[in-house]
């Protein structure tokens, strides 16, 4: 039997992508959307159901459960995410706050299997691949409050019949991405000729086609998969580095100026995790 599958975050960078892949994969959707989100999300399968709602996050359980009555499998994807403000942002409280009112919907509507998207920082950051065994030790509100999260749902779902699923992404990039992010940053000033501020570059990240991320999400989410996966490469590469291959294709590698801006919280030297097989 198909299963009939809920997105919240459809219209988001990551959701967007997970959208996508369940779509090709002819799955039945309803998507939890903001007013708005057609010029987001365009032609829809006739079988998507849409649901509206302003703030999903401030919703009760009573209501989640109403809204997942019918669904074998949510994914959960929305998050307060704006560049240069989530990382610390209080609203990271209102998101997990929304997140538990959410899982006891889903109890309540004997839901199959709950997806959540966490993040790579919720680990103890160091000169290591990150596994799913790796020690918590978030350092910022976002990440605290993603493992809060992950805690209090594995505990939540551990007794009941609800599937638990924690994805945690790591650095995705590409289609759909805020101009305010590396990616887009990049091409946008080397497609015009325009020097590149930059750090160091020295820090090492686990880039992921924001795609190849939504479509691993929606593998392991139609899965059977338990606990906490990573949505990764495997693929150490430096920020330099990363600047660099896309300099190379406009051919202004003399735009990068490394070294001219400072280093900020989310600077770590090193985030390279193992993937989900």
């Amino acid at each position: 039997m198909t299963p009939r599958v809920l997105i919240t975050g459809a219209t988001g960078f990551v959701g967007l992508q997970i959208l996508a892949a369940c779509v090709a994969r002819d799955v039945n959707l309803r998507l939890l959307v903001r007013p708005g989100w057609q010029e987001k999300l365009g032609d829809l399968p006739e079988t998507c159901e849409i649901v509206e709602v302003e703030d999903l996050f401030a919703q009760s359980a009573d209501w989640w459960a109403e809204t997942l009555t019918g669904i074998d499998t949510l994914i959960h994807s929305a998050w307060y995410t704006e560049p240069g403000k989530y990382l610390t942002s209080p609203k990271n409280t209102d998101c997990l706050i929304g997140t538990l009112q959410m899982a006891r919907g889903a109890l309540q509507a004997d839901l199959r299997r709950f997806v959540g998207v966490g993040t790579c920082i919720e680990y103890q950051l160091g000169p290591k691949i990150l596994t799913p065994e790796t020690v918590l030790a978030p350092s910022t509100p976002y990440g605290q409050a993603k493992a809060a999260a992950f805690h209090a749902l594995s505990g939540l779902f551990s007794e009941t019949k609800t599937e638990f699923l924690w994805c945690r992404l790591f650095q995705p990039y590409g289609e759909g991405e805020h101009e305010q992010r590396l990616h887009p940053y990049l091409h946008s000033h080397l497609s015009e000729g325009k020097p590149v501020t930059l750090g160091s570059g020295r820090e090492v990240r686990d880039f992921i086609d924001v795609k190849v991320a939504g479509e691993t999400i929606s593998a392991a989410a139609l899965g059977a998969d338990v606990g906490a996966i990573n949505i990764c490469t495997g693929i150490p590469k430096s920020v330099r580095a990363f600047a660099t291959e896309i300099a190379e294709i406009y051919g202004r590698t003399d735009l990068l100026k490394f070294g001219t801006l400072e280093s900020n919280a989310s600077d770590w030297d090193y985030i390279v995790g193992q993937p989900w097989a």
